[in-house]
């Protein structure tokens, strides 16, 4: 097995391409090593020192580690504990399913609401996946849609230029309704 890196526009956080599917449906968070427990592919990573969140795509998976650390000490070991995942024929998600979309949104607003995430499912969420992240709509209240960034968009320095400069300039483009994009907190 031969698994790729790719660097991502945040320093903190690598992306693994593992060269087979790791997500069939949706993606997954793990912001840390508590939350990871529906994973084996993921415990297995954060049993690594240094390892911070853990984020699972259609065919990436998206590390972020502790700012002390250097990827030189931890990505053999990375790379070693995915390796043993795939070898030991163990599921990626216990029930084997993905994890993450949008918020169900219903009321008045809920053609807007479906405009936004159609943009977000056909212009950025495959920008933001080559990358190693995720956004997901979270809400939408008097014009302001609310965004989850998740993987390496989670704290990535170039994150607020992303959502302030791309996604809500798009939006408020095709959706005049949109007046601003802010980002949510898991």
């Amino acid at each position: 097995m031969f698994i790729q890196t790719e660097s991502t526009p945040n320093p903190a956080t690598l992306k693994f391409l593992p060269g087979q599917t790791v997500l069939e449906m949706g993606t997954a968070d793990f912001p840390s090593a508590e939350a990871a427990s529906a994973s084996p592919l993921a415990v297995r990573i954060f049993a690594n020192a240094g390892v911070t969140s853990v984020f699972l795509g259609n065919d990436f998976v998206t590390v972020t580690k502790a700012e002390e650390i250097e990827w030189d000490h931890i990505k053999p070991s990375i790379l070693g504990a995915i390796m043993e995942h795939y070898q030991s024929g163990q599921p990626v998600m216990e029930g084997g399913r993905g994890g993450a979309g949008h918020a169900d949104h219903t009321g008045e607003d809920s053609e807007i609401v479906n405009q936004i995430k159609e943009l977000l499912d056909t212009r950025v969420r495959p920008a933001v996946a080559q990358d190693g992240g995720d956004i997901t709509f979270h809400g939408f209240d008097r014009g302001i849609v609310y965004l989850h960034m998740q993987g390496a968009c989670a704290g990535c320095p170039s994150s607020t230029l992303t959502l302030k400069m791309g996604i809500e300039n798009l939006l408020r483009h095709y959706i005049p309704e949109v007046t601003e994009v802010r980002p949510v907190a898991a």
